[in-house]
């Protein structure tokens, strides 16, 4: 994340500077209470903090050991909101994250219906090593992600604002690992690797973890102050030229498009969906303000491409054949547009 001192206050209104001005200081003590117990992992952070304050999801991916858990969980102490954790496993059932309807009796002794609300009625969701669970069990989540709501019993019912889904997996190459439905992953805001530490990392997470010191993270930002940061974000300026350069970026990947992109076509089977135009501008909106301006630039969109993209391109056999993942796609379609 850019440390500027402050938000370029020229020329702008007075009361929206100010509200800049508070959603960069947010963000500074934000990160600085992570660090109390996170060592390193900055773009991961970075990316997480975009997600809060777009509005989005988050999926990281990393094997296991790196922090990934402890990461969601610092940023939840981080917040004044209510957190819920589930841990998938491939007994899991849909019930289990969503509720049910239970019998239950009242002081008479009559019994009827009532709904226990499962923990997805929450505001952040760790959802634990999701690809561990069955497809079935990950599309419980669906509704939840999309519309902020929950339907069972045939009643809808809304989640509380503002919710998030952060959820961790380990890579499919690994044992009881079930693929995350397209449907699902196109849900996520950003996907995330988290990957190894380094050798100065690893001695401060030793220094942080085997010895009596202990750290505690001090909420610094409530559910009402996230939502006006999320609504100064969308007042963020993008010029046509800047949000087009996001759509040829989407385009690029439909290999059968009339856009396409040479690597979509060879390498490419579906293409990135509407909803990664819409997470690259939000995205390089909350850069944005980071960086000081209230205007979004090509630069802050071509910073979001990677983590909006990767998740929502298919990759064909050939790609696989070749030894070619979702990055290396990704770099070679940037380099044509």
């Amino acid at each position: 994340m850019p440390q500027s001192p402050q938000f370029d206050k020229s020329g702008a209104d007075p009361q929206l500077a100010a509200a800049c001005e508070a959603f960069r200081q947010d963000c500074v003590s934000l990160r600085a209470q992570i660090a109390r117990v996170i060592v390193g992992h900055e773009s991961v952070i970075d990316g997480l903090l975009i997600c809060l304050f777009a509005g989005g999801h988050a999926l990281l991916e990393g094997v296991p050991g790196l922090g990934k858990t402890a990461l969601v969980r610092a940023l939840a102490s981080a917040l004044d909101l209510k957190f819920s954790r589930v841990q998938f496993t491939p007994d899991l059932m849909p019930a289990d994250i969503t509720g049910t309807n239970v019998i239950a009796a009242n002081s008479q002794g009559e019994r009827h219906f009532t709904f226990s609300p499962g923990p997805v009625f929450t505001q952040i969701l760790l959802a634990d090593e999701i690809n561990r669970a069955t497809p079935k069990t990950q599309s419980a989540l669906l509704e939840a992600m999309q519309e902020r709501q929950v339907t069972a019993g045939g009643e809808s019912r809304r989640l509380p604002e503002p919710f998030f889904v952060l959820a961790t997996q380990n890579p499919l190459e690994q044992e009881g690992t079930y693929p995350l439905p397209e449907a699902q992953l196109d849900r996520f805001f950003f996907k995330l690797l988290v990957s190894y530490s380094s050798r100065k990392e690893l001695m401060e997470i030793l220094d942080k973890t085997t010895s009596n010191a202990s750290a505690r993270i001090e909420p610094v930002m409530d559910g009402a102050k996230i939502l006006r940061h999320q609504n100064l974000i969308r007042q963020v300026i993008i010029s046509p030229h800047v949000q087009d350069y996001a759509v040829r970026l989407v385009l690029a990947t439909h290999p059968a498009g009339e856009f396409a992109s040479p690597a979509a076509k060879q390498y490419l089977r579906v293409g990135a969906s509407p909803r990664a135009a819409q997470a690259m501008v939000l995205a390089a909106k909350v850069r944005a303000l980071w960086d000081g301006r209230f205007h979004a630039s090509m630069e802050d969109v071509k910073a979001a491409a990677m983590p909006a993209l990767r998740h929502r391109i298919i990759l064909n056999f050939e790609a696989e054949a070749a030894g070619i993942d979702a990055d290396g796609v990704l770099a070679q379609i940037g380099e044509k547009v």
